[in-house]
């Protein structure tokens, strides 16, 4: 017959092992939602992608990696500005940050049809802004061709924004100019109407000083 004493020793050990204990947390921390600045943002173009830009700082010069995520190209809902933005898988971390130009032009990287070249005046990927050399390379020859149709979609839409924007700003100074010389004219014009009556010769007979020099 089995030892009962064994037999008890053994429930216990199978109890123990099966048991989880729970532990309240002592202090409750509230949730809290991260701002990324992307809410105020419309996304026009994602895809999967590998990044690059060309540490110039080296010796020799070289291309290095930046990380591989979504590449997106982002239009504000408000300000009607186009950037594109790039984070890194998992981190989240920002490699690519930086506006949308007209001036900007993809450019084929050593002769692929997967992968493109370009520049930028102002990075924000980093703490503070600076001119990169970046480079992109997608899955395929036609994922890059979408990312660039897309990019030279966003870069008209920016210059025909900044177009309006320097056309409505030269109404405005215009404007503003013709009120000047409007306002100019009238101030000629009320000044030669008040000179007979404050000025006098020295040789008149009567002069108009103001009343208060009757007085001395």
């Amino acid at each position: 017959p089995l030892d009962t004493k064994d037999h008890d020793a053994s429930t216990e050990n199978v109890e123990d092992s099966n048991h989880d204990p729970q532990f309240e947390p002592i202090v409750s921390l509230p949730e809290q939602d991260v701002k990324t600045l992307e809410e105020d943002e419309e996304e026009l173009f994602k895809m999967r992608a590998k990044l690059y830009r060309f540490a110039s700082e080296n010796d020799p010069p070289e291309w290095k990696e930046r990380g591989t995520g979504d590449v997106k190209l982002l239009r504000h809902k408000e300000k009607g500005s186009i950037r594109l933005l790039m984070r890194r898988d998992r981190t989240l971390k920002i490699c690519a940050n930086h506006n949308i130009m007209p001036l900007m032009e993809l450019k084929p990287n050593a002769g692929s049809d997967r992968a493109w070249v370009w520049n930028t005046h102002a990075d924000f990927a980093d703490e503070k802004p600076k001119p990169e050399l970046l480079a992109i390379r997608f899955l395929n020859a036609e994922n890059a061709q979408k990312f660039k149709m897309k990019f030279d979609e966003c870069k008209e839409e920016v210059r025909k924004s900044l177009e309006g924007s320097m056309n409505s700003a030269n109404k405005v100074a215009e404007k503003l100019e013709e009120l000047s010389v409007n306002d100019d004219k009238t101030k000629s014009s009320e000044e030669k109407k008040e000179e007979p009556r404050n000025v006098a010769s020295y040789g008149s007979s009567t002069c108009h000083f103001p009343l208060f020099y009757n007085r001395l």
